[in-house]
């Protein structure tokens, strides 16, 4: 067997166990198998795509090969150790900025180093390849850091509304295709710098028109183009595995993110032209109203006394890190005898399946964590609903009020509860820049502080209603 035959045996292998991976993904009890099949996936394709290149290149070339593994392993683990999950959706973020970087690379990499056995419409197909992978990889790249920019809160989440933003990036599309076809006429460096700045902006303005309430969707589609951005790295660098991985994020990408789009009753066409037809997020517009406090201890007696039970989370919970808290409240919940249940909106957090992750690390039942489609009905029949660090999915405006920049977007319906206790840190609208009319609702009774503490108070308050019961039984806790 020759080395080529071997390494794309190899690479075979490496695109099935990257088909396992996302099979394994695609549910929570199959995940860390999914996450070791994409390990040894990735393990294949690397061993086989240094074996191969080892035979047209230097020592030197090996060893700078070796170098920059060893950096980029060692980056990636330094920040997978540190990173904490409320960094998540920015880290992904920036690393899908960076296939997109070496993309566009790739791509003038391509340019500046042509096959010289290419002649006639090879050479036009190459060409097109080289133009076509710089203008998806510096979209991504740009769109990416805008995402960065806004995930880290380094940036304000509202959309950029530039007179005529649509007509900016159709223009800039046109523009591609009519440098694309001049290129592979005559292809020059003067075009290819040209594409390179048009998609370096198209990409930042994409993702900076498009609103903090759809950013989920945004990680999810920039996952897509980083993807896509992959597979043309594959056609230019004749890699096979690249144009087969490529192909199965891309797609996969774009498929998730056109069911969030579903789930939030937005059009996906508008949400990948930079919001399209949608209406810009308003500002804060000020309280509705008066709002009613409670306390811990408060808070306590209520879960004490209730049957049923259902938390909704958000990003809040992960900023305060109160999963553990939490997956211990509806632990002491259900000894008591509660229905406890978790309700999950699908763009919980700030990025898809935030909240699922974050209950999973603090070993909550997966058979009591519900999607919203799941639990939707039920809060009319329960007793309490702990809102914990949610906002914008649980707003009652985009069932209630037309004009709002979030209408229409399906919302756990939280307030049809007989009680609803919101955490929140302060009465300050969400990522989405809007106010939420269920802070002042009749049923609605706010919980101010942090998150972990509160929660965690009120573990205290529990145990102190389940004191007096222990005397009795002479027993502690």
């Amino acid at each position: 067997m020759t080395t080529d035959t071997a390494a794309q045996a190899a690479y075979v292998v490496a695109a099935l166990l990257f088909i396992l991976s996302l099979a394994g993904l695609s549910q929570h009890k199959t995940s860390r198998s999914g996450v070791v099949w994409g390990i040894a996936g990735m393990a294949v394709a690397l061993a086989a795509t240094v074996g191969l290149a080892s035979r047209s290149i230097t020592a030197t070339g090996l060893v700078l090969i070796a170098v920059a593994m060893a950096v980029g392993a060692g980056i990636g683990l330094w920040r997978a150790r540190v990173v904490e999950m409320t960094g998540m959706p920015e880290l992904i973020a920036i690393m899908h900025s960076l296939v997109g970087l070496a993309a566009a690379f790739v791509g003038w990499n391509g340019y500046l180093d042509v096959d010289t056995e290419l002649s006639g419409s090879l050479l036009a197909i190459h060409h097109a390849e080289v133009f076509i992978g710089v203008f998806i990889g510096a979209v991504t790249f740009t769109g990416s850091v805008v995402a960065y920019l806004k995930l880290s809160a380094r940036i304000n989440s509202r959309p950029l509304t530039l007179p005529g933003k649509h007509i900016l990036n159709i223009g800039a599309l046109v523009a591609f295709v009519g440098l694309t076809a001049a290129f592979v006429v005559r292809p020059n460096m003067g075009l290819l710098i040209a594409v390179t700045v048009i998609a370096l902006a198209l990409g930042a303005h994409l993702v900076a028109s498009i609103g903090g309430g759809d950013m989920p969707v945004v990680v999810s589609m920039l996952n897509s183009y980083s993807g896509w951005a992959a597979a043309a790295s594959g056609f230019l660098l004749s890699n096979n595995l690249l144009i087969v991985t490529g192909a199965l994020v891309g797609s996969s990408g774009a498929y998730l993110s056109y069911i969030m789009c579903k789930a939030m009753n937005r059009s996906f066409i508008s949400v990948i032209a930079g919001g399209f037809g949608t209406p810009a997020a308003a500002a804060d517009d000020g309280e509705q109203g008066e709002h009613r406090e409670i306390n811990a201890e408060e808070t306590a007696e209520l879960l004490g006394n209730a049957t049923s039970v259902i938390i909704t989370p958000g990003y809040g919970m992960a900023v305060a890190q109160a999963q553990y808290p939490v997956a211990e409240l509806a632990r002491k919940l259900r000894e008591r005898g509660v229905e406890v249940r978790f309700g999950i909106h699908p763009v919980a957090g700030r990025l898809p399946g935030h909240m699922n992750v974050l209950l999973a690390e603090a070993n909550v039942p997966y058979d009591i964590v519900l999607e919203m489609d799941e639990i939707n009905d039920d809060f009319a029949a329960t007793s309490v609903v702990l809102v914990i660090g949610a906002n914008d999915t649980v707003n009652p405006a985009a069932t209630d009020n037309p004009s709002s920049p979030i209408a229409g977007m399906p919302v756990l319906h939280v307030w049809e509860a007989a009680h609803v206790i919101v955490f929140k840190r302060s009465m300050a609208a969400g990522y989405a820049g809007v106010q939420n009319p269920l802070f002042f609702r009749d049923n609605t009774q706010m919980l101010f502080g942090d998150a972990k503490q509160r929660v965690e108070d009120i573990l205290r308050g529990l145990d102190a209603l389940d004191a007096p019961v222990r005397e009795m039984a002479g027993t502690s806790p």
